[in-house]
C-alpha cells in the first residue's frame, strides 16, 4: 500500500510540472501540443487505474483470506 500512496504522488506532480511545461510552452509559442496533451493524460489516467485494481485485488483477497477458518 505505501509504494501505491508513492505512485499517486508522483503522478500528481508529474502532472502538475507537465500541466506547467505545457502552459509555459503555449506562452512562448502560442500552439498547444494536443495530441501529447492527449497520450500524457491517457497514459497517467491508466497508470492509476491499474494500480487501483491491484488495490481492490489485494484487499478482496485479504478479506477472504479472513473469512476462511484455518486449516
Amino acid at each position: 500500500m505505501r509504494y501505491s500512496k508513492l505512485i499517486v504522488a508522483l503522478v500528481i506532480l508529474l502532472n502538475t510540472g507537465f500541466t506547467g511545461a505545457v502552459l509555459y510552452t503555449f506562452l512562448r509559442v502560442s500552439s498547444e501540443p494536443t495530441t501529447l496533451i492527449a497520450a500524457w493524460f491517457a497514459f497517467t489516467t491508466g497508470e492509476l487505474w491499474l494500480l487501483s485494481g491491484i488495490t481492490r485485488e489485494k484487499v478482496r483477497r485479504d478479506a477472504d483470506s479472513r473469512d476462511q477458518p484455518p486449516i
